[in-house]
């Protein structure tokens, strides 16, 4: 399945809109506290342990997008955006965007 950011793929054309589709993914209090445990991971300002939690909640989100796209019937989501947000100390990684069927 394409995933993209921008509203078409080039090449395609959109024949059909099946609606906004999202996926989302919640990082608990509890890996703020294990992560920042590993202090000792911090190379010039950054945590590799943070990043790949991060990562990994990204991927999160982006996979159970296109799967709800793929139960929609569609074969790409376009104009995707993902956000991250702070909710009484979790982090939220939400992904969403259009399934679109090409022809």
């Amino acid at each position: 399945m394409i995933i993209t950011t921008t509203p078409s793929v080039e090449g395609s054309r959109i024949t059909r809109y099946h609606g906004i589709v999202t996926g989302e993914a919640i990082l608990g209090a509890n890996i703020f506290r294990d992560l920042f445990a590993a202090v000792r991971d911090v190379v010039g300002g950054r945590s590799a342990a943070y990043e790949q939690e991060l990562s990994r909640a990204r991927e999160t989100a982006l996979r159970e997008m296109e799967e709800r796209a793929a139960q929609m019937g569609a074969d790409a989501v376009v104009g995707v955006d993902l956000d991250y947000e702070v909710i009484n100390n979790m982090l939220m990684v939400s992904a969403s965007g259009t399934a679109v069927s090409l022809g």
